[in-house]
């Protein structure tokens, strides 16, 4: 976990940095590494510039243009190193963290990715009926032990990523809820949540809830499967009503 960063990095990265120059797109960024970027954000910046970073006015954190930096190492740079000479001064941050900062600080789109306006309250309704969402995901999103909880999720995830995953669950799956299916040395086939594995054993959540723990010297296979437990929505939901998911989904950002 890293040492939480001072909250005046990224007030004085908005009145230094926001500009006239876009980022340019040298890394290429997953939903993960944005979703972390998001939650480190989340944790040491939005109490003084709001969970979008357009709480101090007059500053957008995430336009996508910045006065000081053309480039994603350039911005993740200033983030660690400070700016010489104003009050933002450098901070103790890996490479890597401030790279996912500046991943969630790129995801400036908050507009539809299928260019229909989604209604939240019709999102709702289908998350919590024909979507049959709340079976695996819990009410409101709380999550489940078998899917990860989606209350904040209209923070780390921009709506594109969260209408893929809704067309596309297996474009990127939950490292935390990846499917397992092995095979004992008698021929039996267990499938489940991968929960834990090492050279000498592996655990998992099957089906039924249970916990399932095996020694790797009976097994004869284990895959983690490429697949996810989510179906994907493509063909049941019409665009509208993927929208409407979407919109729902959007307003899911911690406060309850």
């Amino acid at each position: 976990m890293m040492t939480r960063m001072s909250t005046r990095v990224l007030l004085w990265a908005a009145a230094t940095l926001a500009g006239s120059a876009s980022l340019g797109a040298q890394h290429n960024f997953t939903p993960s590494d944005v979703e972390n970027g998001g939650r480190l954000y989340q944790s040491a910046c939005a109490g003084c510039h709001g969970a979008a970073g357009d709480q101090v006015p007059g500053t957008a954190l995430r336009s996508g243009t910045f006065r000081r930096a053309t480039t994603d190492d350039e911005i993740a740079r200033i983030i660690r190193t400070g700016i010489p000479g104003t009050s933002m001064p450098p901070n103790p941050v890996s490479e890597t963290e401030a790279a996912t900062i500046v991943a969630w600080l790129k995801g400036a789109d908050r507009l539809s990715p299928r260019g229909a306006t989604g209604d939240p309250v019709r999102g709702e309704l289908l998350f919590n009926g024909n979507g049959k969402c709340v079976s695996c995901h819990g009410p409101n999103g709380s999550g489940s032990r078998h899917a990860p909880a989606l209350l904040d999720i209209g923070v780390i995830r921009q709506p594109s990523e969260l209408s893929r995953a809704l067309l596309e669950p297996e474009a990127d799956i939950n490292t935390d809820f990846r499917t397992v299916r092995i095979t004992t040395r008698a021929g039996a086939t267990i499938t489940g949540r991968l929960l834990n594995q090492s050279s000498y054993s592996i655990q998992l959540l099957d089906a039924a809830d249970r916990l399932r723990s095996f020694d790797r010297a009976g097994l004869r296979e284990v895959t983690i499967l490429p697949t996810s437990p989510m179906p994907s929505y493509a063909g049941t939901f019409s665009p509208q009503e993927i929208a409407d998911m979407v919109a729902f989904l959007s307003t899911q950002r911690g406060a309850r």
